[in-house]
């Protein structure tokens, strides 16, 4: 059995935290209080890649909840599922990070940083094969972003070996909090093109179109945004948490998704997707949830697929499905709607079927992507730095804690040369002969 550790840092990670593990619990058949209420064993048959079993009959999550300020934590403490978690996981600090990436960075957040990397040492020694660590958090915030990056550094040199996979929430001016997000943003993408072996991009701007245009949702609130983000990870990780026909986990994901060690931005969808008044009146099929997988509509990160080109694409199907019909569908789905694949990657496209639906549904799927499109993500967010960097604008937040102006250059370059380096390869696939 391969464990997993998982850490939800900051406001946005917290807030997700309880759409996430509410989702698994319902998978999995846990009450609110992490005990078995079914007469199947089949869900207990991987539960400890999440869960640890407690000697009072249930099963408590693996997971730590940090926060610079105690208030998320607070919510997630009274919240229906607060009793799941032990109190050992909640790890607040004294003052907040103010939306400032250099003090979840350099001042209040590596105050905290020991007693996280303490309680994350305690959980590993408590596992028999522990793959790696899942990082939950926001990159626009102050602690998301921040103490994020200073944690999946720590994680790099305290566990080699082990794998670092975030699901990485990015700002849009849609879903915006305060101005400053794009620097918080470009400064943890900089950092985690080392530090990160797996990143899911959740864009807010797609989440927000989604819940407008296909649920059709008249004024989406955070809620219906971390409703989406939690069915992509239950969908992400189904194929390791449930047996079926062909399973992964971390490791063969990475070996499957990563043709090179820096291009490792994946952009998740989801399906199927419809407006609920629609539901009981359409019949998902195979041919239905490739289709959709494929459209950028229900991709959850703001860019279009046909701008791009495809090095690695897999699809995780659940439900009892016939291996031959999804392997038809998804060799003829690329061809259909016009998508680019490169060609010196052959068999670039993998699919999973696990077994077991998610609840209320016959069957469903879930995309992941390593595809140059993203770059369409990086340069909407290195464009807003660029005009307020040129301007100076808040720049003494960030220098008044210990930065100075040629970090924010050397940053922005480094995100600069992660969007040139996913063009080298979509020229290759364009022009094979140069």
């Amino acid at each position: 059995m391969r464990e997993i550790v998982v850490f939800h840092l900051g406001h946005c990670g917290n807030r997700a935290a309880e759409s996430f593990w509410r989702y698994l619990c319902e998978e999995h058949c846990l009450n609110a209080r992490g005990q078995f209420e079914d007469r199947h064993f089949l869900p207990l048959q991987r539960i400890n890649v999440y869960f640890d079993e407690a000697p009072c009959c249930n099963f408590v999550p693996r997971a730590i909840f940090a926060d610079l300020e105690p208030s998320a934590l607070n919510y997630l403490r009274s919240s229906s599922h607060g009793r799941l978690f032990s109190p050992d996981s909640f790890i607040a600090g004294q003052t907040s990070a103010g939306n400032n990436w250099a003090r979840g960075y350099h001042t209040e957040g590596a105050e905290l940083l020991d007693r996280i990397v303490e309680s994350a040492r305690r959980m590993a020694e408590g596992c028999d094969c522990l793959q790696g660590f899942q990082l939950v958090h926001s990159i626009g915030g102050g602690t998301g972003s921040g103490l994020g990056t200073l944690l999946l550094e720590n994680l790099k040199d305290i566990f080699p070996g082990r794998i670092n996979n975030t699901f990485s929430v990015i700002p849009s001016p849609k879903v915006s909090e305060v101005v400053v997000e794009p620097y918080n943003a470009v400064f943890a993408l900089s950092s985690m093109v080392q530090s990160s072996d797996e990143t899911f991009c959740l864009d807010n701007e797609a989440l927000y179109d989604i819940c407008v245009d296909t649920l059709r949702l008249p004024g989406p609130s955070l809620d219906d945004l971390n409703h989406l983000v939690a069915s992509a990870m239950a969908g992400v990780t189904s194929s390791f948490r449930f047996p079926g026909q062909l399973n992964a986990d971390l490791r063969k994901l990475l070996t499957n998704m990563v043709p090179y060690r820096r291009l490792h931005f994946f952009v998740p969808g989801i399906a199927p997707l419809c407006a609920r008044a629609s539901e009981c009146y359409r019949q998902p099929t195979v041919r239905e949830l490739v289709y959709q997988l494929f459209s950028g509509s229900n991709l959850l990160a703001a860019c279009d697929p046909a701008q791009g080109t495809f090095l690695t694409a897999a699809a995780i199907f659940r439900g009892r499905l016939s291996t031959r019909l999804v392997e038809e569908q998804m060799a003829g789905a690329l061809a259909k709607q016009g998508l680019a694949c490169c060609d010196f990657i052959p068999n670039n496209v993998k699919s999973a079927i696990c077994d077991v639906p998610p609840r209320g549904l016959k069957m469903a799927a879930t995309f992941i992507a390593n595809t140059t499109a993203i770059t369409q993500l990086f340069r909407r967010i290195t464009g807003q730095f660029g005009a307020m960097f040129r301007q100076r604008a808040f720049l003494h937040w960030y220098t008044g804690e210990g930065m100075d102006e040629d970090e924010f250059t050397m940053m922005e370059q480094k995100l600069v040369d992660l969007i040139d380096e996913y063009g080298q390869y979509e020229q290759e696939h364009k022009h094979p002969d140069k």
